[in-house]
């Protein structure tokens, strides 16, 4: 009884979002009420950590809602402040579309693997599926080749809008953020080289054949961009560990590719302006001791001691919203009017967020993840750690966020590492990947991506050619989960 009543938030949320009929906000919202009550039953009758009855749920409540409020305040922060960032330079003719350039295989490899991901790296939320989109409708490719190689802007999502997904999922597995962002850098080597396959086939498919000279030109710049951003993962903070590298290779294929002169570079550099900006501004102050050291501390408040601290002038957030108020500005647009275009975009992610966080902080707290654990191992032994990618993937694609995909199964999914004595570190790596690349293919994006590009195609004939996208984190993730069975 006890496992089915804190299995059924979980199948709730899940039959919601796979209906189609309820949208992530609405499962969210549902699942967080069904697990607040059935957490209350759970611990009224004794099954919690701290024995039973009425006193035992009120402390459960005034421990569990606060902690996830806070820990969905540093998500939260992001969001709006991307969001506005992305307004602002938008107001300054940012999304204005420019000449167009012949499609050539170096141009569509930065377009997928390094423009796009870096877009969605500083913002997150689709924003580089939309630069994405438009790059390639640039490069003179439309229809269902762009939809799919827009996908692409998805592929570093684990660091996806400053890694906010990554630090949620962190924080739920007992890790540093660094930790889990080295482990899911680890997993990504595989999933990229197989990633690049499938985009040899996509470009040929889009008119962009990539002969065998190329071939090994984008292998090895793939390799250069994992090793930089396994090397940023472990030596500086995970948010800009893909952006940083995506930022540099994109400056350094821009000079080898274009051989700009001075005036193209200037536009260039103009164009992109914002982006530098907060790009060198982050390196910075992660980068430079003195500077991290000053502003790590400043008024950091760290109300739980098992909660990441949130320093204000420290946080991305801070000059996310700098930089966009400076852009705003400069651009003579009215802040009230991108201020509150950034809200109304921003609001659901926000609300969505927030139910997640705060029902899977009531799952770890009530010792509903423990029992459902429990509940596998007992069925399925050691081999229910086979299980961890799949529910990773079904979470990444029906909630279209790795923050709420890893908020909702996490701390299941740790429970279950520990319970059969594998490495919860690198479950939880698994979850992170496999979940935040999964959601390039949620309907949410795919939609997207249909009504940018005006597509009249049905979904059904859209996924025929997409799903093999979802392969390359599967089999890495079920890969990695059996040599864990192995070695341990």
């Amino acid at each position: 009884m006890t496992t089915l009543l804190s299995l059924l938030p979980l199948l709730l949320v899940l039959g919601l979002l796979a209906s189609g009929r309820a949208s992530a906000l609405v499962a969210g919202l549902a699942g967080l009420a069904a697990t607040l009550a059935a957490s209350a039953a759970l611990v009224m009758q004794g099954a919690g950590p701290e024995g039973g009855g009425p006193a035992a749920v009120a402390l459960l409540f005034r421990r569990e809602i606060p902690a996830g409020l806070w820990l969905s305040w540093h998500v939260i922060a992001i969001i709006v402040t991307g969001v506005f960032f992305h307004r602002a330079n938008l107001a300054r003719g940012g999304g204005s579309m420019t000449a167009a350039l012949e499609a050539t295989p170096r141009r569509l490899f930065s377009v997928c693997f390094l423009l796009a991901p870096f877009a969605e790296s500083v913002t997150g939320f689709g924003v580089g599926y939309i630069i994405a989109l438009a790059a390639l409708r640039r490069l003179g490719i439309g229809g269902m080749p762009a939809l799919l190689l827009g996908l692409y802007s998805q592929s570093l999502v684990p660091w996806g809008a400053l890694a906010i997904g990554t630090t949620v999922g962190a924080t739920l597995a007992g890790l540093t953020p660094n930790e889990l962002g080295l482990g899911s850098a680890v997993l990504q080597v595989p999933i990229h080289v197989l990633y690049l396959g499938l985009y040899w086939r996509f470009a040929r498919e889009a008119g962009v054949p990539v002969p065998a000279r190329q071939k090994l030109d984008d292998a090895l710049w793939t390799a250069l961009l994992l090793a930089l951003i396994w090397l940023a993962n472990r030596h500086s903070d995970v948010e800009i560990a893909a952006a940083a590298p995506t930022a540099f290779l994109l400056a350094v294929r821009y000079w080898r590719d274009e051989r700009p002169d001075m005036a193209q570079a200037r536009a260039t550099l103009r164009s992109a302006a914002p982006y530098v900006a907060l790009t060198l501004v982050l390196c910075a102050t992660r980068l430079v001791t003195p500077l991290r050291d000053l502003l790590k501390p400043l008024w950091a408040m760290r109300p739980f001691d098992n909660q990441p601290a949130f320093a204000p002038f420290y946080a991305p957030g801070f000059w996310l919203l700098a930089i966009g108020i400076a852009v705003a500005l400069a651009a003579r647009a009215p802040l009230a009017k991108v201020a509150k275009e950034a809200l109304t975009g921003a609001w659901r992610a926000c609300a969505v967020t927030l139910a997640f966080v705060v029902m899977a902080e009531f799952y770890v707290g009530s010792g509903m993840a423990t029992s459902i654990a429990e509940a596998l191992r007992s069925v399925a032994g050691r081999g229910a750690a086979l299980g961890v990618p799949l529910f990773a993937a079904v979470g990444g694609f029906l909630t279209g966020s790795g923050a709420a995909a890893n908020a909702m199964l996490m701390p299941m999914e740790t429970a279950l590492a520990r319970a059969v004595a594998v490495d919860p570190a690198w479950i939880a790596a698994v979850q992170n990947s496999v979940t935040a690349n999964l959601t390039m293919l949620s309907p949410i994006r795919v939609s997207m991506g249909a009504a940018i590009l005006a597509l009249s195609t049905s979904d059904a004939i859209l996924y025929r050619r997409a799903w093999p996208l979802a392969l390359p984190p599967l089999l890495t993730g079920i890969a990695a989960v059996l040599v864990l069975l192995i070695v341990s």
